[in-house]
């Protein structure tokens, strides 16, 4: 079984910083990529950028470019996602997901609960 996890949403200022962490664990071996995506109240899931696990490859999506980055500690399992410069408009609760293949080489998507960032003005 793999879980994934999402922490350090919290309410925030606008202009701040914010790191968050998706730990995954369980079966873990096949972790292609992993990728975090945001959904606002009223609006469609939105995605963010992802990085693969292997070569470290990364894309940021161009509404969050030049604010937002990813990385990954493969020791720890754990991607994260720094925010900067946050705007009220970045208010939403954050996902990621976990691209894995398993031994018999299927594929599967695994996603965590969520974690809720609010920015404040």
């Amino acid at each position: 079984q793999v879980q994934v996890v999402e922490s350090g949403g919290k309410l925030v200022q606008t202009g701040d910083s914010l790191r968050l962490s998706c730990i995954i664990t369980g079966s873990t071996a096949g972790i292609t990529a992993t990728g975090w995506f945001r959904q606002a109240p009223g609006k469609e899931r939105e995605f963010l950028g992802r990085i693969t696990w292997s070569r470290e490859n990364t894309y940021i999506a161009d509404a969050v470019k030049g604010r937002f980055t990813i990385s990954r500690d493969t020791a720890k399992n754990t991607m994260y996602l720094q925010m900067d410069d946050l705007k009220p408009e970045d208010t939403a609760v954050y996902y990621c997901n976990a691209g894995i293949q398993d031994a018999s080489g299927k594929w599967s998507t695994y996603w965590g609960q969520g974690t809720q960032v609010t920015v404040s003005s």
